[in-house]
């Protein structure tokens, strides 16, 4: 029982923190592909109420941080995710989360943009939904390559 729980463990929190981790461990630990697919989920949406619930607050106080320190308010990366942002909205963010900006920072990116926590939540989960999909499906076709083998 306790093995079990370690594995399904590892998927949840790799996922937390880097989405194509959880289809990756879950598939190498030999979890089944819908119990991966929801634990990667599971652990990305984890992320994302915790992060948008505290999002706010943490957005500005890291806008009066780079004010103290005489920063500039925007950088040609943060250009370059407004512009995204402008172009495709809310979904687009959510779209590029699991395979460019990790779970946690697309959440901040969405709060810091003034997305609405419902919004951010709808959207992230229909991302995590598509791309754990895909990522578990890519690994899974995958799997027979030497590297996941111990």
């Amino acid at each position: 029982m306790l093995p079990h729980l370690a594995k399904y463990a590892s998927v949840f929190l790799l996922s937390m923190v880097k989405f194509f981790g959880g289809p990756l461990a879950g598939v190498s630990l030999g979890i089944p592909f819908f119990q991966t697919l929801a634990l990667t989920v599971a652990g990305m949406m984890t992320t994302v109420i915790v992060v948008s619930g505290v999002g706010r607050m943490w957005a500005l106080h890291q806008r009066q941080r780079r004010e103290d320190k005489g920063k500039p308010l925007f950088t040609k990366r943060s250009r370059r995710i407004v512009g995204i942002f402008r172009r495709f909205g809310m979904p687009g963010i959510a779209f590029l989360t699991p395979v460019l900006f990790s779970p946690i920072g697309g959440t901040v990116i969405a709060t810091q943009l003034h997305v609405p926590r419902l919004r951010i939540v709808l959207h992230m989960l229909w991302s995590a939904l598509f791309w754990g999909s895909v990522m578990t499906l890519f690994v899974v076709k995958f799997s027979d390559l030497p590297f996941f083998h111990h």
